[in-house]
């Protein structure tokens, strides 16, 4: 099937800026509903024929992990019915976050999965959610985008949520990945040049977090993870406090490779002892080393002090791996298999 055969899409709306338009003296707020974001885009029915669903109004910011594990479900689900493809409409703030814990539940969709929102609301010229929208429903109505994993289609770019960073507060191509997206938007129609390998699902892990919120359970409550940033002159004070506050597993984001002071090196060591404790870098890009520096808060004594290295994930997407991996069930040694996978390549180019 392709995006000329009216593949049937079916659209979860989250809220955000997209669905902004209502102006107060404090700024925009949520007035579209679902059917609207459609409407306002008639394009989209040369595309598609899509179902549009409000599961929830909020802010992309207000976005809870039990929210997004609402999603993965009615996601599930709608493939179940037999749709085509699936586009969230969300908040920019977290999509990075929420396409990649969506990619985590989801494993091997039937048909692909797209996540999308908006820069600029409705009030201001040159808006670029219609735009948004529409490349998003073209994405997902096309067999192009099967197998890919979850999908960020922004400013007519195709990203993988395991890659995909927002890198800018206002702009229109706020959404950048390393080592670059997977396609584009030629003349309406995706174009692909580079396909990732290997389905990042939690299986096991995932199902149990899946089948305790479908049950009416909260997840995220009870396997809440802390992320902590290294600083120039850092005292160990955060790291000592973050095993005092009740945390199911940290991660730190270190500098450079996953370099930390002395003092936050001893504390993380002690850490380590008690509860998982994952290593990422602050830069953005690259992957964490694990045997090129030996001094003290280098990578290499973190990983004999007991931390797990993140590879090339950062710091926020390192804490939802983890944070599903405690939800549902995982051991320390669990945890670190889990996230071998992201210290091995993870695309090929497309033949």
């Amino acid at each position: 099937m392709t995006s000329s055969s009216r593949a049937r899409v079916r659209l979860f709306s989250l809220g955000g800026t997209i669905a902004m338009g209502s102006e107060s003296l404090g700024g925009v707020t949520h007035s579209l509903d679902a059917a609207e974001l459609v409407a306002a885009v008639p394009a989209i029915a040369g595309l598609a024929e899509l179902e549009a669903v409000a599961l929830r109004r909020l802010p992309g910011a207000h976005l809870s992990f039990d929210d997004v594990v609402d999603v993965a479900i009615a996601v599930r689900a709608a493939f179940a019915e037999g749709v085509h493809g699936v586009v969230v409409t969300q908040g920019t703030d977290t999509i990075e976050e929420t396409a990649f814990l969506l990619e985590l539940l989801g494993g091997a969709h039937a048909g692909p999965v797209v996540v999308t929102g908006a820069m600029r609301n409705p009030t201001l010229a040159g808006a670029d959610g219609p735009a948004n929208l529409l490349a998003a429903v073209a994405v997902a109505a096309s067999d192009l985008a099967r197998q890919l994993g979850v999908l960020v289609v922004m400013n007519d770019e195709i990203h993988a949520a395991r890659f995909v960073i927002k890198r800018h507060t206002t702009s229109t191509s706020a959404f950048v990945s390393y080592p670059g997206p997977l396609g584009w938007l030629s003349e309406g129609r995706p174009l692909l040049v580079v396909r990732p390998v290997g389905d990042l699902a939690l299986g096991r892990f995932a199902e149990t977090v899946l089948a305790d919120r479908a049950g009416g359970r909260s997840v995220g409550d009870r396997a809440q993870v802390a992320l902590l940033r290294v600083f120039l002159g850092d005292d160990g004070r955060l790291a000592r406090e973050a095993g005092r506050l009740g945390y199911a597993a940290v991660v730190v984001e270190g500098s450079g490779g996953g370099h930390v002071t002395p003092a936050t090196a001893a504390a993380l060591g002690e850490l380590a002892g008690r509860l998982p404790v994952v290593l990422a870098s602050r830069t953005g890009s690259g992957a964490t080393l694990s045997s090129t520096y030996g001094f003290e808060g280098g990578e290499s004594d973190l990983v004999r002090r007991g931390l797990v290295l993140a590879g090339w994930l950062p710091g926020g997407k390192a804490r939802l791996v983890v944070q599903v991996l405690v939800a549902g069930g995982a051991s320390c040694a669990e945890i670190d298999r889990e996230l071998a996978r992201y210290r091995a390549p993870a695309v090929r180019p497309e033949p």
